[in-house]
């Protein structure tokens, strides 16, 4: 039983049945293992993972990267005491699997299942929650210090990629620990990959190490970190020899490991970014199962793809930048048409943003495309740099709203919220794939303030998209259906679900729909047409409720002393949790089904 959710574990037991991995419950078990059936285990747990994900989906590539460095880690420390943090999370399936959730692990992802990245409160194991990335080894060296004041004799180990460690965060924890003397290990799992390909100097300087071309100094060692390696990491015996060996070693530690991202599986290896998250495949040939090709919309993010590029065309001014997104956000199609213009700067938010804003000031137009839960971490780059100097860059913030099974790390719910606070910014949603069209032309035109424009993951609604442009003016919302005494105001592609629901409620004809597109500035003159024409509105968003455009909307009514009733609907005041949009939207009651419940309460407060 997990959450609410009974799971059938027959399946699993078939087919899966393995000489060592199946007496494993926890890193004790493992530690009984005689060192020369490792080899043996780390193959049965790369089965594993393979034969779940390929019918359960998930994050594929970096688990089976870690295998070996997996087992090695928990077969060396003594783990949970000793304690280890995964940066980003999307490595760790194998430590799952080890850590006594084995049995179901087939429910990662899924609504009431186990979380696809490390969570505190789903085992002792998971000693940090993660799911951004670069903050492991902060983390650690947090846990390290503490130890150090308690009296603990502990270990503190951190894994962090190659791309993660660019961040300006993780050299900030560097910098740190460089001048402590506490038990910290930090170990690079160096694959040269993150979710894209890795960018920047430090990547080609890690390339220089590995090949033993790099004549400089060691940056790690300049760091004052005990630097070993480059080894194999997936040779397992030298691997556990060289983390016993590092158990003696006094302060800050560093041990680059070399892994292949998708060792084990030819197609992951060969296709490192499609098999990051591959979907469904065949797990004995390593094949993608193909989707059903239907006439169906294009995803919001290639709609982005393609009209960056279109209007770049017309417009030499337009350059696109990307921290580490480039497929995820579609920017590789102007990267491939036009790579002097589109700029993939790494894991680097805060730097995404300010290099936004220093383009910005020399004439260029900046589209500036980040995940709407990764925007967060450049926050203060936003106001300072961006909006407190009025520049009009155009933030696209793919993923808005919620994301499905990534979870709470990646939901994109904050933006509408911590966004409508700051002076100066424009905050727009479209509800289809034509209107993203027409803000993104509308936006590089000029429009002297900064715009956020922010959008769901995954598919619209409108097969025939590719319209000529139009402006749209900048503040106005608009009528979908009129109504007589209930107002349904809506933001960007929710509004799909309310106009489903609408279609199935008894007396439709009561119900109006506005959707008011821009959550600032506000469409005043629409919203007193609004309060003064209809009886009850109901507010719908799919960010957080509190401090969203509901909020906005009350504000509004009590500035102007309206008394109609109000009802908000949206994200509650919780961390949502992973599972399908479509289950996460009837949990919130804000699928068709629930709204049409909520829109027919209205109407019979009148009725």
């Amino acid at each position: 039983m997990i959450g609410n959710q009974k799971y059938d574990f027959k399946w699993y037991i078939c087919e899966l049945m393995s000489e060592f991995l199946d007496h494993i419950n926890n890193p004790s078990d493992l530690r009984k293992l005689n060192q020369k059936d490792l080899p043996k285990l780390a193959k049965e747990l790369r089965e594993f993972i393979i034969n779940i994900v390929a019918t359960k989906e998930g994050h594929l590539g970096a688990s089976l990267g870690v295998v070996e460095l997996t087992i090695a880690l928990h077969y060396a420390f003594n783990t949970p005491d000793d304690l280890l943090v995964w940066d980003v999370g999307h490595q760790a399936y194998g430590h799952k699997i080890l850590t006594g959730r084995k049995e179901i692990f087939h429910t990662n992802r899924q609504l009431g299942g186990i979380s696809g990245f490390p969570k505190r409160s789903e085992s002792k194991y998971d000693t940090y929650g993660v799911g951004h990335s670069s903050t492991s080894i902060s983390a650690a060296l947090g846990m390290a210090i503490a130890s150090q004041l308690k009296g603990d004799n502990k270990h503190h180990i951190a894994v962090i990629g190659d791309a993660s460690i660019a961040s300006g965060m993780a050299f900030e924890g560097l910098n740190h620990a460089g001048v402590t003397n506490v038990n910290l290990l930090v170990i690079l799992n160096d694959n040269a990959i993150g979710i894209d390909p890795s960018v920047g100097a430090l990547k080609q300087y890690l390339t220089n190490v590995k090949k033993g071309t790099e004549k400089q100094d060691n940056i790690f060692e300049a760091l004052n970190f005990d630097y070993s390696g480059p080894i194999d990491g997936h040779d397992i015996h030298k691997l556990i020899s060289e983390l016993e060996r590092l158990k003696t070693v006094q302060g800050p530690k560093f041990l680059h490991v070399i892994t292949t991202k998708g060792k084990g599986l030819k197609q992951a290896e060969e296709n490192q970014v499609k098999y990051h998250a591959p979907g469904k495949f065949d797990s004995s040939t390593g094949d993608l199962i193909p989707k059903i090709k239907t006439d169906e919309p294009p995803k919001f993010q290639d709609v982005f793809g393609y009209t960056i590029v279109e209007l770049a065309k017309q417009n030499k001014n337009i350059v696109g930048i990307t921290p580490a997104m480039p497929t995820g956000s579609s920017l590789k199609f102007m990267m491939d048409v036009m790579p002097e213009r589109a700029f993939d700067v790494g894991i680097a938010e805060q730097h995404a943003v300010t290099l936004a804003a220093g383009m910005s000031t020399q004439g260029l137009v900046v589209f500036c495309n980040i995940y709407s839960t990764f925007l967060q971490r450049a926050y203060d780059q936003v106001i300072h740099d961006v909006a407190l100097q009025n520049l009009p860059v155009i933030f696209c913030l793919d993923r808005a709203g919620l994301v499905g099974e990534d979870g709470a790390t990646h939901h994109g719910v904050f933006d509408l919220a911590y966004l409508r606070c700051i002076p100066n910014l424009i905050i727009f949603a479209p509800r289809n794939e034509i209107e993203l069209r027409n803000i993104m032309y509308t936006a590089q035109l000029g429009l002297n303030h900064p715009i956020a424009i922010r959008y769901p993951r995954g598919n619209g609604v409108t097969i025939n998209w590719k319209q000529p442009f139009s402006k749209i003016e900048i503040g106005k919302g608009v009528e979908l259906k009129k109504g007589t005494s209930l107002a349904v105001l809506s933001i960007g592609f929710i509004s799909e679900n309310v106009t489903k629901a609408i279609e199935n409620v008894h007396k439709k004809e009561m119900v109006g729909h506005y959707d008011m597109r821009f959550v600032k500035p506000l469409d005043e003159e629409l919203l007193h047409q609004i309060f003064s024409n209809y009886l009850t509105v109901i507010i719908v968003e799919d960010g957080t409720i509190i401090g969203g455009f509901g909020s906005a909307i009350l504000e509004f009514s009590s500035q102007k002393g309206y008394k109609n009733p109000i009802k908000c609907l949206g994200i509650k005041d919780e961390f949502m949790e992973h599972g399908t949009i479509t289950e996460l939207h009837q949990k919130l009651g804000i699928d068709f089904n629930g709204l049409k419940d909520h829109i027919e309460s209205g109407i019979n407060l009148h009725h």
